[in-house]
């Protein structure tokens, strides 16, 4: 809480001057509201800037999206691949309803990815920011695999983990590796 709070304050410059950005490159609401699955089922939105046009499909995770880089704005595309886009996300934690580290939360309409978590006891912990598939593969695995690294994430949780998730996630997002903007 007080980590993601202090982060809030300290990029609020940043977050002042990507909503001006946003509002005035293109049409609709700043933030990207989307129904999210969190801990022990329950829903909650998340919370990202909006970086795609207002009339793209909402309930469509882009990297399933066909034709999905057509529905991105040029300012999107840049905040998706610095992972910009993601920093609203420091207030789902303050809500409690995320951390900065666990499973990435599903859609809610991700039945499969639910259901194969759910008998896993991955729908336990609270969904995070960041996490062990989103280190090793991101948008570019299975959702079979990525319950398999959800898995192995929820059966050795540490601190140690945690800060190493963190320090690669780092790298991840320098390098914009794993990111796919659309289906293949």
């Amino acid at each position: 809480f007080f980590l993601a709070l202090f982060l809030i304050l300290m990029f609020s410059p940043i977050l002042v001057i990507i909503a001006i950005f946003i509002k005035c490159t293109s049409k609709g609401p700043v933030i990207f509201k989307q129904s999210r699955v969190g801990r022990n089922g329950n829903l909650f939105n998340i919370f990202k800037f909006r970086t795609m046009h207002v009339d793209a499909p909402k309930d469509v995770a882009t990297h399933l999206l066909r034709g999905a880089k057509c529905h991105i704005t040029p300012l999107g595309a840049f905040l998706r691949r610095s992972s910009m886009d993601e920093l609203p996300q420091l207030f789902n934690i303050l809500k409690g309803e995320m951390s900065f580290v666990g499973p990435r939360p599903a859609l809610y309409n991700q039945h499969d990815l639910i259901q194969r978590r759910e008998k896993f006891g991955i729908n336990a912990i609270t969904p995070g920011v960041t996490g062990w598939a989103q280190i090793n593969g991101r948008d570019e695995i299975s959702m079979k695999v990525k319950v398999e690294y959800d898995t192995y994430y929820f059966e050795n949780k540490s601190l140690y983990l945690d800060i190493k998730i963190i320090f690669f996630t780092i790298f991840k997002v320098i390098s914009a590796s794993g990111v796919s903007e659309g289906k293949k």
